[in-house]
């Protein structure tokens, strides 16, 4: 986990509650969900099982543990989860070997962030190895931290990874915005008692008190997450 943190960066942004934002990967910044399933679907395919399409909504966004877990109790495929987890990854680098396309509005967020000195986080249950290799492709220099699932205690939907990255940008939860795409990775920020923008990847999300929902990160920017701080409906 990246630990250091610029000075700059540890100012609350001008004008506004807002501390810091932190940002699922995996369907939120980028538009990797699907690769994860074809890499789980590969993965059983060469132990001799196939995969029920409608387990997809019960593996996206969790930890890979727990994916990895349901999957060979669904399965019954001799296979242990530690080396289901290594051949999962392995397989999921090979499919991102030749680059990761960006959610839309997922580069201009991500710059606007960065050119009003907002904190920001990237806050992921995917493994650390996932993460740099995602992050070629989003540009590290947008983060000032990044969490990895196997780097924390207790992944999403646990509050631990937002409760980390808020804590290493010397944020409040309560004034941090967190941008999410599945129901695991909301319950994981609101857990940690941060406001959440759900803009939900495979399955639906319902909005609810201190949480927003969009269709894509082309309805957010900075004026939209400072917002959210006293959003009430």
């Amino acid at each position: 986990m990246t630990s250091t943190v610029p000075a700059s960066l540890t100012r609350t942004a001008e004008g506004s509650a807002l501390q810091a934002v932190l940002l699922d990967m995996d369907g939120t910044l980028v538009d990797t969900e699907g690769f994860w399933w074809d890499a789980e679907v590969e993965v059983f395919k060469d132990l001799g099982h196939a995969l029920d399409e409608s387990w997809r909504h019960v593996v996206v966004g969790g930890p890979m543990t727990r994916s990895a877990a349901f999957l060979i109790e669904a399965t019954g495929a001799a296979v242990t989860l530690d080396e289901l987890t290594v051949l999962l990854n392995a397989k999921f680098e090979d499919r991102i070997g030749l680059g990761v396309p960006m959610m839309p509005g997922a580069a201009r967020l991500l710059a606007e962030l960065a050119a009003h000195d907002v904190p920001t986080a990237l806050v992921s249950a995917s493994h650390r190895r996932i993460i740099d290799r995602v992050l070629l492709s989003l540009g590290p220099q947008y983060f000032a931290l990044t969490v990895a699932g196997d780097e924390v205690p207790r992944t999403k939907p646990h509050p631990d990874p937002y409760l980390i990255a808020a804590r290493g940008l010397g944020a409040d939860p309560a004034r941090c915005a967190v941008v999410e795409d599945t129901a695991t990775g909301v319950a994981s920020a609101e857990a940690a008692g941060c406001k959440v923008v759900a803009v939900p990847s495979v399955a639906p999300i319902a909005p609810s008190e201190g949480r927003a929902v969009v269709s894509s990160l082309e309805e957010i920017d900075l004026v939209f997450l400072r917002g959210l701080m006293t959003r009430r409906d």
